[in-house]
């Protein structure tokens, strides 16, 4: 059996569908026992893990399509919308990221209080949001902007500026700044 014709043949030319795709699924094409499908798994894992880079690495984010190629790797394929957050230094280098919410396929949960914990508990003097958005289309919703208005003004009272807000879709992004939305 070729396993890479039964691969193609169970889920289409589309590799990305492979690797979303549960060991359940993977076992479920002919000739594909746990084991097979266990190493078909890790090393789709494995080349997104490759792909992404460090963040650690990163002095700071220049531009908005920086911070887009960045996490489309890690996000284009997610099924849930995940809010994150940049903490920043005084200087605009990255202390850490932090993850606000896990939603649902079109929702996040994002608090005020949650972001801004994180950034006190840091020292952060400013901050980038970034989430994605698992339908692949990065438009801003009237929520994505409201919440973005309303951490704008805690920050502003705080004395930590938000200093753009990145939405992440399948192959673009959307940045608040570049929109005149922030």
């Amino acid at each position: 059996i070729d396993l890479g014709r039964e691969i193609i043949s169970h889920f289409g030319s589309n590799l990305r569908e492979v690797g979303n795709a549960d060991i359940s699924e993977i076992t479920a094409i002919k000739g594909m026992g746990l084991a097979k499908a266990t190493g078909v798994k890790a090393a789709f894992t494995l080349a997104a893990r490759f792909q992404a880079r460090k963040l650690e690495t990163l002095d700071r984010f220049t531009s908005p399509r920086q911070v887009f190629d960045y996490f489309h790797h890690e996000f284009r394929d997610c099924r849930k919308e995940y809010f994150l957050v940049l903490l920043l230094d005084g200087k605009n280098r990255i202390i850490r990221r932090v993850q606000i919410s896990e939603g649902s396929l079109n929702q996040s949960i994002v608090h005020p209080r949650e972001v801004f914990i994180a950034a006190v508990k840091e020292s952060a003097a400013a901050l980038i949001l970034v989430h994605n958005h698992p339908t692949g289309d990065p438009a801003p919703s009237s929520e994505d902007i409201a919440i973005t208005r309303r951490l704008k003004e805690a920050g502003e009272i705080m004395g930590i500026k938000v200093l753009d807000h990145i939405i992440v879709g399948d192959g673009e992004f959307i940045s608040f700044v570049e929109r005149g939305l922030l």
